[in-house]
């Protein structure tokens, strides 16, 4: 094993949490390097199944230490409630957990902000989760957040009093809401000083030291690719960089400990909330493809987000995107996950391309109304009736699912190097 970024390539919900759950036990170090409690990764064990948004998945594990890095926004409420599940299940989360002094504090004010602007953009809205994430990276940016180690800090008290005014300023004035309470605040407050404070620690002195002693670090993305912030389809995209490079600033890494990066992604496509899509077939607003394809992908697949609960819109393997996140990411290999849902249909789908007024496009358009208008290029090949699910080594699969795995490493110039069969951590096949 080596020293590997694992990331979402496509629009998130790819799988992620059950990969590095698997690749866990082989690693010394899970560090989560950026997002908030909009993660969602679920790992199944048995019969039961696990969401995590926070924690990175590493958790269950007895000898991994998991961190959560400076890139990071944390939600007090929410990362205890989690922990407390953890607990409650037998996993000792304070001898396995560190998180960074660096990292900014979702507060109450943030989550009611993120909900009021949503509810006021009407039909303009842009999916957002409205766990207050945006509103937590703009303070970040904007000089004025609260980070885990200004708990300590003898000025904290002025800094919430004058946040508060500017956001109750922005509720009452402006979005027509009411105002946030000092006292949730301070409840909010109060909860990780008492629980996630003793937890914080220098990530980037941690890192270095393990990796000096030789240890084997898997840095954990949250989302996908296609939602980063600077190379995703903004601005339907979340609020922080999704890519493999955000791995280096969110954790204190220089590029040179970083070996290799796994892209994954589904042997099909999805999006939850608004935004371009340009294979889509299915989503819950009616829309369906004639051959029920996407409604297929969606009912065998379980296509409901993990955090969100929301239905996800289904379509196609989209070529363009994968390759797009392969160049961008510098992904050495592919792990594709969910190839059994695409099992009993008579043809499976390949964009391999987009056209847009005549012109074959090199690359995916930055504008989105650019991509909305794209037309998909396909290719169509024989689909299988043979059950793939559970399969745990490539002689198990139909010949015409391993074409199909064949075609999409040569469409994105890229190694499948991992195959998920289904939900349990057996369902799979290394390459």
């Amino acid at each position: 094993m080596t020293n590997t970024v694992a990331i979402g390539i496509q629009w998130g919900d790819e799988g992620k949490g059950k990969i590095v759950d698997l690749m866990a036990p082989k690693m010394d170090v899970v560090a989560r390097f950026q997002g908030g409690p909009n993660a969602g990764h679920t790992l199944v064990l048995g019969d039961k199944k696990t969401v995590l948004n926070h924690i990175p998945s590493g958790i269950l594990h007895d000898d991994t230490l998991c961190l959560i890095g400076n890139g990071t926004v944390v939600d007090p409420f929410r990362l205890v409630e989690e922990m407390d599940m953890l607990l409650d299940a037998g996993i000792p989360v304070a001898e396995r957990l560190k998180i960074s002094d660096r990292c900014q504090l979702i507060l109450p004010y943030h989550r009611t902000l993120d909900a009021a602007r949503e509810a006021a953009k009407g039909e303009g809205k842009i999916g957002t989760t409205g766990k207050g994430i945006g509103p937590c990276y703009e303070d970040k940016t904007a000089r004025r957040g609260i980070r885990l180690v200004d708990l300590t800090s003898p000025d904290l008290g002025a800094r919430i009093d004058a946040n508060l005014e500017y956001v109750n300023f922005m509720l009452t004035q402006y979005l027509n809401a009411a105002p946030v309470n000092r006292a949730d605040v301070d409840e909010a407050l109060e909860l990780a000083r008492a629980r996630l404070l003793p937890l914080a620690a220098d990530v980037p002195l941690i890192l270095q030291k393990r990796i000096k002693a030789g240890d084997q670090i898997l840095y954990e993305g949250a989302q996908g690719s296609m939602l980063d912030v600077d190379h995703g389809t903004y601005p339907f995209v979340t609020s922080s960089n999704t890519v493999a490079g955000a791995a280096l600033a969110g954790l204190g890494v220089g590029p040179g400990q970083v070996d290799a990066v796994l892209g994954i992604c589904k042997a099909y496509t999805t999006r939850v909330g608004a935004g371009p899509f340009p294979t889509e077939l299915y989503n819950a607003e009616g829309m369906c493809d004639a051959k029920n394809a996407g409604k297929h992908m969606a009912e065998k697949g379980h296509e409901f987000g993990a955090t969100t609960g929301r239905p996800r819109r289904t379509g196609w393997f989209d070529g363009p995107v994968v390759q797009h996140a392969v160049r961008i990411n510098g992904v050495t290999g592919l792990a594709i996950t969910k190839l059994d849902v695409l099992d009993g249909l008579d043809e499976v789908k390949l964009c391999t391309g987009y056209e847009l007024d005549g012109e074959v496009l090199e690359s995916i358009p930055a504008c989105c109304s650019q991509l909305d208008a794209v037309t998909p290029i396909y290719e169509t090949l024989p689909g299988w009736s043979e059950n793939t699910f559970g399969a745990t080594a490539m002689d198990q699969l139909p010949a015409n699912a391993v074409a199909l795995l064949r075609r999409i490493e040569a469409v994105c110039d890229c190694p499948v190097t991992m195959l998920s069969t289904g939900p349990d951590r057996n369902h799979i096949i290394h390459l």
